[in-house]
């Protein structure tokens, strides 16, 4: 390491030591708006102001997408580094950031709340970059810092969509940051396994000419079509439930019982609730699957366009599909990994002090558990390796797998070297005999200061840290990229979708009502 490096980082790291009070007070903001996917307005709209404040410059909405962004900051020749925020929040996961179970004041269960939490993934990276603009300002270290604001992770919604439309083509080197959600990606990089393919789809089943299904010759009023008591199409519910009945029956039969697929569903509503009794109009279906590579993914897409077919011709419907998102498997490159893992080394695993250990223990006497004087999840106080990582991962894993589970940072990696790593949140250790905790502790931890505080700390210190090497060390990015351009070529993975994919903004996602403050679910 030169001594300029060393002391950049010195630099970065202390800014986010005396700021971060306010970086836990963005972080909160965040996590009490919990916008779900698609609708994150006032989220994105914070980050806009916020990095103009910081003297970015802000694209409002990139690329068609209104509760997306992209800023930039600059000092002069250099490389172009980037990371991202994502903010949206999960419906049905509403919690207060207390030591209880109980949704946030004023508003349902059912409504949206943080669960990963992509509140802490936004501040941090956030952070990071704060970060590295203070230390390349303070030791003159020339380069462009790219920040994107990336909405509806959940269904790989926003970085296709940057993607095909250019927004990562300039960026030089990308560091993705998740929270981690599963052992033993914790406090460590991704080394070989990458995230898998995601597809989801829309299916829409329109009733427009309920008239046409048939007249009956018992009823005198048969050719008048609104008549209550002549015979109707089925209409659009009877063929989505057709669709649901035969999508999930077939199941088993879509692919091998192998490999860690995963397939589920959504029914989205157009608000005919209320309607008179008539055939549905109209009625949508969401499904998404997560499969270790393409073909398999596939395979599922043809069984679904089939069944949308026979469900639509059996209601008397007609079929329209909707593409949300065809993210391809992520790519890998261990120059970036291991030159993050450094820095993650150098700033070591998160520590939660005597306040989060209080909260903690305060949960566990809330749930009728005794508690212990080490409440946390034990992994989540200690490093591991990439690559010891990567041989936990693989114990679980057929030998022909190359990707599990699913994230849409993989379309990112497709366009500039990328290394993906995870920092702890807070987790409990199960006690022997108790069984797990339930959900709504691991959402509440991620909102309570005390507890997530750590997360962004040893987030945004590794980030600015890689940031901060990437920039001074032109032999690093080099070989990072030579090794990217050598993957590209010995696996060529085009795009899944063309050029000129419109995000699906405007199909009817969960949202809020009213206004302002005064919103509901």
């Amino acid at each position: 390491m030169t001594a300029l490096t060393a002391e950049a980082k010195r630099t970065a790291q202390a800014w986010i030591d005396d700021n971060l009070t306010e970086l836990t007070e963005w972080h909160t903001h965040i996590w009490e708006l919990a916008e779900p996917a698609w609708r994150e307005y006032r989220s994105q709209q914070w980050y806009v102001a916020r990095l103009r404040e910081e003297g970015f410059d802000v694209e409002d909405g990139s690329a068609g997408m209104p509760t997306a962004f992209s800023a930039t900051w600059s000092n002069g020749d250099g490389p172009t580094l980037l990371t991202y925020a994502e903010y949206d929040a999960v419906p049905g996961n509403s919690q207060a950031a207390t030591t209880s179970e109980t949704p946030r004041e004023g508003l349902s269960r059912f409504a949206p709340g943080h669960t990963d939490p992509h509140s802490v993934l936004g501040i941090s990276t956030l952070a990071g970059v704060l970060a590295t603009k203070h230390a390349m300002t303070v030791h003159g270290i020339g380069g462009t810092l790219k920040y994107t604001g990336e909405p509806a992770e959940k269904m790989h919604g926003s970085k296709v969509v940057h993607g095909l439309r250019g927004y990562y083509d300039d960026a030089d080197a990308i560091v993705s940051f998740h929270p981690f959600y599963m052992l033993p990606l914790c406090n460590t990089a991704r080394w070989d396994t990458q995230c898998g393919a995601y597809y989801s789809k829309v299916y829409s089943f329109l009733c427009d000419e309920p008239e046409t299904w048939q007249l009956s010759s018992a009823d005198p009023n048969s050719p008048i079509p609104a008549s209550h008591s002549a015979a109707r199409a089925p209409g659009a519910n009877v063929a989505l439930m057709q669709m649901y009945t035969a999508s999930r029956t077939m199941l088993d039969s879509m692919l091998p019982a192998t490999g860690g697929w995963s397939f589920s569903d959504a029914i989205l509503s157009d608000g005919q609730a209320t309607a008179d009794n008539l055939p549905q109009r109209v009625a949508r279906i969401q499904f998404s699957w997560r499969t270790p590579d393409i073909e398999m993914a596939e395979h599922i897409l043809t069984i679904l366009d089939r069944n949308a077919q026979a469900a639509a011709m059996m209601a008397h419907c007609a079929a329209e599909d909707r593409w949300i998102a065809r993210s391809r498997p992520g790519r890998t490159n261990h120059v970036m990994s291991e030159t993050l893992y450094a820095n993650l080394e150098e700033v070591g695993a998160p520590s939660y002090g005597p306040e989060a250990i209080g909260v903690a223990q305060e949960i566990q006497r809330s749930l009728g558990r005794e508690a212990t004087p080490k409440p946390f999840l034990a992994e989540t106080e200690q490093l591991i390796s990439p690559q010891e990582a990567e041989r936990l991962l693989r114990e679980h894993m057929p030998a022909w797998q190359r990707n599990w589970t699913s994230d849409d940072y993989v379309e990112m990696s497709h366009y500039a070297p990328l290394v993906r790593f995870y920092v702890s949140r807070p987790a409990l250790q199960p006690v022997p005999g108790e069984g797990p905790y339930p959900a709504w502790v691991m959402n509440a931890l991620g909102g309570i200061p005390e507890t997530i505080a750590p997360t962004i700390v040893t987030a945004g210190k590794t980030v600015s840290g890689t940031f901060l090497d990437l920039l001074t060390k032109p032999e690093t990015l080099k070989a990072a990229q030579q090794e990217f351009a050598q993957r590209v070529a010995a696996e060529p993975m085009p795009a899944l979708l063309p050029a000129d994919f419109e995000p699906p903004i405007d199909l009817p996602w969960p949202d809020y009502s009213g206004e302002a403050e005064h919103r509901h679910w």
